[in-house]
């Protein structure tokens, strides 16, 4: 136990050095997400609690660095703070709420995209799965960081000082920080997410189906003969994997497409007729559950903040 309380100190005292980097680049450039100038690298700064953010969230890698941040996948709700990480290993329609901000020390979080062929890479040279490729595994996770990992972070994010070096030391460093991720506790997850004929592959590529063309009536029986599966096999694994149906799923993307769609100057109506809904008062209605306001209110609330 003490040893576990001494990894956990480490940890926390090394996120204190990479949020003090990451301030450095974050520093006069408000809220919201920051691209780097290493292209799978981003940095989040949120200074108020609680804040509401709503978004299709791809294949990523997050270590919170400072605050507290809940996201609801589903009906499932997950915590998670200071040295701990999150990934996301499909497309997910994703509900957050930062619950532990201020001004003086905002949430903070270093977001690396994951990337299927560079995992691959790094799979095809390390010893073999000794996972069920049958069994569907959770398209997110929450798990504690380490010292090694968070180390790769702070190499990562020093780089950005020496912008001459990053062609050259960027990807290792990525590598590197892929590496650790398959070498810990969730490591069946991030395999699955380059594993050809996973289930979660196959999910995945459903997925970027329902994307593509989310207006229109969705067939799940069309679905499940693109991922190869009976209608059953396909709706359990979909469910597994993103912890909602293919309907709920296409539901939650139409309605955060609605929402863009608004806060871009469209009317309420106009908007559920673009993303597929034929009956207002329905959309109406399924917008209030998932935002927790009516459209117009919601927008209202959201250009006010």
């Amino acid at each position: 136990m003490a040893i576990e309380v001494l990894k956990q100190r480490i940890a926390i005292d090394s996120c204190q050095e990479l949020a003090t980097l990451v301030t450095q680049h974050t520093n006069g450039k408000g809220n919201g997400i920051h691209s780097t100038a290493i292209a799978q690298l981003e940095f989040m700064q949120e200074s108020a609690a609680p804040t509401a953010l709503c978004a299709v969230y791809e294949p990523t890698l997050c270590i919170i660095l400072q605050g507290k941040k809940e996201t609801l996948l589903g009906k499932e709700t997950y915590r998670y703070g200071a040295a701990q990480y999150i990934v996301v290993t499909v497309d997910l329609p994703l509900n957050g709420l930062i619950v532990e901000a201020t001004p003086d020390k905002p949430y903070l979080g270093f977001k690396l995209s994951l990337d299927a062929t560079q995992l691959w890479s790094i799979i095809d040279q390390i010893q073999p799965s000794t996972g069920n490729q049958e069994t569907s595994v959770r398209g997110l996770f929450v798990s504690d960081a380490d010292k090694p990992l968070i180390d790769c972070a702070i190499r990562l994010t020093q780089l950005l000082d020496t912008p001459q070096d990053i062609p050259f030391l960027a990807t290792m460093i990525i590598r590197e920080i892929y590496y650790r991720l398959l070498m810990g506790e969730q490591n069946e997850a991030v395999r699955q997410i380059a594993t050809f004929g996973s289930h979660m592959q196959r999910v995945a590529a459903v997925i970027n189906l329902i994307k593509a063309d989310f207006t229109q009536l969705l067939r799940v029986n069309d679905l499940a003969q693109q991922a190869n599966m009976s209608p059953a096999s396909f709706h359990r694994h979909f469910k597994a994997v993103t912890s909602m149906s293919p309907l709920q799923y296409q539901k939650q993307l139409r309605l955060l497409e609605a929402r863009r769609l608004m806060l871009t100057g469209a009317d309420a109506t106009l908007a559920a007729y673009q993303v597929g809904y034929e009956s207002p008062s329905q959309f109406s209605r399924e917008y209030s559950r998932m935002f927790g306001a009516p459209p117009i209110k919601d927008i209202e609330r959201l250009r006010m903040a």
